[in-house]
């Protein structure tokens, strides 16, 4: 059991943790949510105990080994496959122990203990973890050094796993990952045998990998079972409670109050405005709930559309440097209305396709064909260090409108999602978010027909994306989008490219199939017709899965089961909300309001304990189907 009790804490003398509290059973896997700038990191160094908290304490199990991933993989010439081995501390001790080691008893001793810790397969299990982050057997071998700071993330983040610590603290793991590796790093979170509390923005991730949700609001903690969908969801019912509450608090306070106004001066009713008097301050008030608005994105819509295609490459190649290109053997058209995904690992080209496009990078050879007037918008990560760090977000719309009254000008930056309060604040003092959304609003500035997005999403919070993903659909242009949220791009593509093996190719199955495609056993980009499996071609295993399904058959009963018990509840969870929004209620009859709202607490109850049920036995049934 990890302990949160109580804890208050302070950055820059703002108050981010005012006497929060939460408690996580061992084994749990949960995700930490909260607006940008909540204090989920400040939580983070708190249980670590790199920061004081000014009240309350972190309790954590004694000789629980915590890990988290700190800073980068140094840049040295030790081999990254080296650089996780060594991330077992025990077994790095006891392997360089046992060269030296003379005395029979201690041999016999370190012999046992490295069977103990399953030693002599942690080359495979850090080999094996490596490939799932992107580093083929070729690059496990090369030094560190040779690796950009990105990829050198990915090797600390592959320690950390590899060390399996009883709390693993992961904060935004996927911000330097593509979508490849953060679908593997969800398999893998999702069967982690210890605790897991992870800060992530990615819906799919906290769908899919946790059982839990810890959210930081106001300043407090609360927990939630279940994914992040279920909580929305929750929260949205308990939001919803709480505001009939304070609309019936409210409403028997006032009556009150007007009683005690009306007969206070009266003598002969001194004493019934006294007792209303008291019975008020018993009641007490009921907050309000409190909504953090997210400022809208909106893409300006393009004047005219060019005819179709507005791109069309025949024979196209590219690259850096002459007669290497990253990319040949581009056959490819993009219709103005298309919304494009580029899936592929990350080095297999999508950044050099982006450009491409764009017109950042001129053709090797082939004919890259653009419609007469087409203009592209383009928006890249590494383009944040282009802002001028002084200079504020209505003074870089300026430079694009330099004729136009201030109102005007403070409009398109409104229009970019950015409040009134940021609109003089150096870009320096802009929050990563913040960064994004003003760049993405200078790339969309001159209504581009087609929009290019590469990774928009690394610094924006669940509730920005959802506006990115409104802004996209209410776009009217062409969008080709580069992502690791898979979230973003199920909501607004409808077509996959696949950039592979030195080209791009139309991918016809959905996200699902990709990702069943990633995380696959062997993870094989190429299937055969007939693949053999155990000896057994893939009719036989066929014929396995159906076996294997009917004797599962029990337990998806069950599950069936949990469906329409929860479908029942929900069902009547309605019907009784329905019933308590009619404020006659409890005018004309409090003591069935009171029952109704009884039988409503107990129906979440059951309700929330059906939903777990569900998730567990769902994953049980899973996991014996993959197996």
């Amino acid at each position: 059991m990890i302990t949160i009790s109580d804890v208050s804490a302070r950055i820059a003398g703002r108050l981010l943790l005012d006497h929060a509290s939460v408690s996580l059973p061992t084994g749990t896997k949960a995700g930490l949510v909260g607006r940008n700038g909540a204090g989920k990191s400040t939580l983070f160094r708190i249980i670590t105990g790199d920061l004081g908290a000014e009240t309350g304490s972190v309790s954590i199990p004694k000789n629980a080994r915590m890990g988290q991933v700190a800073q980068e993989a140094p840049a040295t010439e030790e081999s990254l496959i080296d650089i996780v081995l060594a991330a077992d501390k025990e077994r790095a001790a006891l392997m360089l122990e046992s060269e030296t080691a003379t005395d029979p008893g201690r041999i016999a001793d370190i012999q046992m203990r490295l069977v103990d810790i399953d030693a002599h397969s942690a080359e495979a299990r850090a080999s094996s973890i490596l490939a799932g982050l992107g580093f083929d057997q070729d690059a496990q071998l090369r030094p560190a050094s040779s690796f950009s700071g990105g990829w050198r993330m990915r090797v600390a983040l592959a320690s950390v796993l590899f060390a399996e610590p009883d709390l693993l603290l992961l904060d935004e793991p996927t911000n330097y990952l593509d979508l490849e590796g953060t679908l593997w790093l969800e398999d893998y979170i999702r069967r982690y045998p210890y605790t897991v509390i992870i800060i992530s923005h990615d819906r799919d991730l906290l769908n899919n990998a946790v059982n839990s949700i810890v959210h930081l609001d106001q300043k407090k903690l609360t927990f939630y079972r279940g994914g992040y969908d279920q909580f929305e969801r929750q929260k949205a019912e308990a939001d919803e409670l709480q505001t009939k509450a304070k609309a019936k608090n409210d409403a028997a306070r006032k009556h009150l109050q007007s009683f005690i106004d009306r007969f206070k001066a009266k003598a002969s009713k001194a004493k019934q405005a006294q007792s209303r008097v008291k019975a008020l301050e018993r009641m007490g008030t009921v907050s309000s709930v409190i909504e953090d608005h997210v400022q809208p994105i909106t893409f300006p819509e393009p004047e005219k559309q060019p005819a179709s295609p507005i791109v069309a490459i025949n024979g196209g190649a590219v690259g850096y440097e002459p007669g290497k290109p990253i990319l040949k053997g581009l056959n490819l058209r993009i219709d103005n209305d298309d919304r494009i995904a580029l899936l592929g690992s990350n080095g297999n080209g999508k950044s050099t396709f982006a450009k491409f496009i764009s017109g950042r990078l001129a053709p090797e050879s082939g004919d890259l064909r653009l419609a007469p007037s087409l203009k592209i918008g383009f928006f890249a990560q590494h383009q944040l260090d282009d802002l001028v760090p002084e200079e504020n977000p209505v003074e870089h719309v300026r430079k694009l409108m330099p004729q136009a009254p201030e109102a005007k000008v403070r409009a398109r930056v409104a229009q970019m999602g950015l409040a009134t309060e940021k609109m003089a604040t150096p870009a320096k003092d802009l929050s990563g978010g913040e960064k994004a959304r003003l760049l993405m609003g200078l790339a969309a500035f001159h209504a581009p027909n087609l929009l290019i997005l590469d990774e928009p999403t690394n610094h924006l919070d669940i509730d920005s994306r959802r506006a990115l993903i409104e802004a996209l659909n209410d776009y009217d242009g062409a969008v080709i989008l580069i992502s690791h949220d898979r979230h973003l791009i199920e909501a607004t593509v409808d077509r996959l490219w696949l950039v592979n093996n030195g080209t791009v190719t139309t991918f016809e199955g959905d996200m699902d199939e990709y990702r069943d495609l990633i995380v696959s056993a062997g993870k094989k980009k190429e299937e055969k017709v007939e693949i053999v499996v155990d000896g057994g071609t893939k009719a036989e295993q066929r014929k396995a899965n159906a076996e294997k399904r009917a004797s599962l058959a029990p337990l998806k009963k069950k599950i069936n089961d949990l469906e329409a018990l929860t479908a029942k509840l929900e069902k009547l969870i309605q019907a009784l909300d329905k019933e308590l929004g009619d404020p006659a209620l409890y005018e004309k009859a409090p003591a069935k309001a009171a029952l109704k709202v009884k039988e409503r607490g107990e129906a979440a109850s059951k309700l929330a304990d059906a939903e777990e049920q569900w998730l567990l036995l769902s994953s049980e049934y899973e996991e014996a189907m993959a197996s």
